[in-house]
C-alpha cells in the first residue's frame, strides 16, 4: 500500500479509535451524570416527603397514592423494623433507581424506573455516531489532500500532544519540514514556560497561605458582593467561628453597628477610617480597604491586651510616683530647713533621723520595685533544695523581733509531720516570711499573736502566717495581692509599708508552681497561706 494509501488508513484507525473512546467515554460520562441527577432528585422528593408526613399514620397510605401519581414514583414508607407502612404501587422497569430518607421510627424510600435515562441515552448515542461518522468521513478527505509531506508530522505531534494531556513527559517529533520542526520547538519552549509558572504559582501560594495561617492579625478577604473568600485562622478566632464553621457575608459578619457600617461604606466604594469595636469581651481594631473592583480587605487587629497593658502602664506609674512623692517632699522639706540654718541640735538631729527614714523607706521601694521587675520579668528561677524550715522561720522571725517585743507580740511556730522538709528555694522563702511576718506585726494590735504552721496539703506543704489582728473586709480581700493595693493606706504610709510586700509573696510562690490564698475576720484576724507542690 502507497504512503498515502497508509496515511489515510492509519489516520482514519487513529481518528476512528478517538472517536470510539470519546462516544464510549462521553456515554459513560452521560449515564453517571443522569443517574446522578436522577438520585439527586430522589433524595429531595424523599426527604420532602419525610417533611410532608403528617403525625397521624393513618392518613401516610392517600398521602403516598397522591404523591406517587404525581411524581410518577414508587414510594414505600418503611417502619423501623423494615416493615412496610405505606406503599404505592409497583413501577415497570428493566432497572431502577432507589432513594431513601431518614424519618423517626423509619424511612421514606422513593424507587424510579431508569427507563427514560436508556432512551435519552439512546438519543445521545445515536447524534454521536452520526457526528463519529460525519469526523470520519472529514478526516479521510482532509488526510488525503494533506499529503505524503505534512500527514506523518502532524499525525505523530497529534500523538504527542495527546501524552502532555494526559500529563506524560513532553516529547515532540523531529521532521525534515523546518516549519514543522520550527512549531514542535515553539511548542516544547511554551509547555517549560507553562511548567514553570505553574511551578511557581503553587509556590507563592503555598507561602501565601502559611503567611496568613501565621499571622495574629485576622484577615477577611470578599469579593464585591460581600461573599467571603478568605478567612484566616486569626480572623476565624478573634470572630468566634469555628475552623470548618460556614462564615456568612461580609455585611452580616459583624454585630457592632460601626463594624457594619464600615463595611457597607467600603463595598460602596468609599474610603474609611479604621474603626474600633468591642466583641466578646474583646477590643478589635476594624480596618477595611476596597481593592479596586475585585473585592474588600478587612483586618482586625486584637487590642485587648495592649489596652490592658497600657492600663497597667498607667497605674504603674501613678502609683510609683505617688510612693515617691510623700519621702521625697519630706525630705526636700527638711533639707531646706535645715540648709536655712537657725536649728537647735535635737531638732537637727530628728529632722536628719526623719530624712534617714524617709530615704530608708525609698531605698525599700526601689528594691522592691527591682525585685518585683525580675521575677514578673522570668529572669528569675528558684533554686530548689532541702530546707530546714524551723530554721528558716527561726532566722526570718529574728529579723522582726525587735519590733515585735515593742508592741509586746508573742510568736509561735508549728511544724506538722514531714512539712518542715519543704524543697525549695531558701532565699525565697525567707523573703516571703519576712514580708508576711512585717505584714502581721504592722496590723497586729499590742499583745497580738503571730502563728506560722506548715503542714501537708494536697500533694504539697502549705505553710502559713496567721495574726489575730484588724482583719480584712471581704471586699478588700481579693485584692490585697495587687500591686501598691493597701486596705488602709495612710496606716501603712506612716507604718514604712511599699505596697508590694505581697505581690511579691504571690510571685515568689507562683515561681514554685504554687498558689498562695488569704482568709480573714474583720476583728478576728487574717491568715496567708502559702501552698508549695512537693517536688
Amino acid at each position: 500500500m502507497s504512503f498515502p494509501g497508509r496515511m489515510v488508513l492509519g489516520a482514519l484507525l487513529a481518528v476512528a479509535f478517538t472517536l470510539f473512546v470519546l462516544v464510549w467515554g462521553s456515554e459513560r460520562s452521560l449515564r453517571t451524570s443522569l443517574e446522578a441527577d436522577m438520585l439527586a432528585h430522589l433524595d429531595r422528593e424523599a426527604h420532602l416527603i419525610a417533611d410532608l408526613l403528617p403525625a397521624d399514620q393513618s392518613e401516610w397510605q392517600p398521602l403516598v397514592d397522591r404523591m406517587s401519581q404525581l411524581l410518577g414514583h414508587r414510594i414505600v414508607i418503611l417502619g423501623a423494623d423494615g416493615s412496610s407502612l405505606a406503599a404505592s404501587d409497583s413501577i415497570a422497569g428493566a432497572s431502577v433507581a432507589r432513594a431513601e430518607a431518614p424519618l423517626i421510627g423509619g424511612s421514606v424510600v422513593l424507587a424510579a424506573s431508569l427507563d427514560p435515562v436508556e432512551a435519552t441515552l439512546d438519543r445521545a448515542r445515536r447524534s454521536m455516531l452520526g457526528a463519529a461518522l460525519l469526523a470520519l468521513m472529514l478526516t479521510v478527505a482532509l488526510a488525503i489532500v494533506a499529503g505524503r509531506a505534512i500527514a506523518s508530522p502532524l499525525v505523530q505531534f497529534s500523538a504527542a500532544a495527546r501524552a502532555v494531556a494526559s500529563g506524560a513527559p513532553l516529547r515532540f517529533p523531529s521532521s525534515a519540514i523546518r516549519e514543522v520542526d520550527g512549531l514542535g520547538h515553539a511548542l516544547r519552549q511554551m509547555h517549560g514556560d507553562l511548567s514553570r509558572q505553574f511551578e511557581q504559582a503553587d509556590r507563592e501560594r503555598a507561602a501565601n497561605a502559611a503567611i496568613l495561617d501565621a499571622m495574629t492579625d485576622g484577615i477577611v478577604a470578599s469579593d464585591a458582593a460581600g461573599r467571603i473568600a478568605i478567612a484566616n485562622p486569626a480572623a476565624r478566632r478573634l470572630l468566634s467561628y469555628g475552623p470548618d464553621a460556614p462564615l456568612p457575608t461580609l455585611q452580616t459578619l459583624f454585630r457592632a453597628k460601626a463594624a457594619r457600617e464600615a463595611v457597607s461604606e467600603v463595598l460602596a466604594g468609599r474610603e474609611v477610617p479604621d474603626r474600633v469595636i468591642e466583641r466578646d469581651g474583646r477590643t478589635l481594631a476594624i480596618r477595611t480597604r476596597n481593592v479596586d473592583e475585585a473585592g474588600v480587605v478587612v483586618v482586625l487587629r486584637d487590642l485587648t491586651e495592649l489596652r490592658r497593658l497600657e492600663a497597667v502602664r498607667r497605674d504603674f506609674v501613678a502609683n510609683v510616683s505617688h510612693e515617691l512623692k510623700t519621702p521625697l517632699t519630706s525630705i526636700s522639706g527638711y533639707a531646706e530647713t535645715l540648709v536655712a540654718g537657725d536649728v537647735d541640735e535635737p531638732t537637727t538631729r530628728k529632722f536628719l533621723e526623719t530624712i534617714r527614714s524617709n530615704a530608708s523607706r525609698m531605698q525599700a521601694l526601689v528594691d522592691d520595685l527591682l525585685d518585683l521587675s525580675r521575677i514578673e520579668a522570668g529572669r528569675w528561677e528558684p533554686n530548689l533544695e532541702p530546707l530546714d524550715l524551723d530554721a528558716v522561720v527561726a532566722e526570718a522571725w529574728s529579723l522582726v523581733a525587735e519590733r515585735a517585743a515593742a508592741k509586746q507580740v508573742s510568736f509561735t511556730a508549728k511544724m506538722d509531720g514531714e512539712a518542715g522538709s519543704l524543697r525549695a528555694d531558701e532565699g525565697a522563702i525567707r523573703q516571703i516570711l519576712g514580708n508576711l511576718l512585717d505584714n502581721a506585726i504592722r496590723h497586729v494590735a499590742s499583745d497580738g499573736k503571730i502563728t506560722v504552721t506548715a503542714s501537708e496539703e494536697q500533694g504539697g506543704i502549705a505553710l502559713s502566717v496567721a495574726d489575730n489582728g484588724a482583719g480584712i473586709s471581704m471586699e478588700h480581700l481579693s485584692r490585697i495581692f495587687e500591686r501598691f493595693y493597701r486596705v488602709d493606706p495612710s496606716r501603712s504610709r506612716e507604718e514604712g509599708g511599699t505596697g508590694l510586700g505581697l505581690s511579691i509573696v504571690r510571685h515568689l510562690v507562683e515561681s514554685h508552681g504554687g498558689k498562695v490564698r488569704a482568709e480573714s475576720t474583720p476583728r478576728v484576724g487574717t491568715t496567708v497561706t502559702c501552698w508549695f507542690p512537693s517536688a
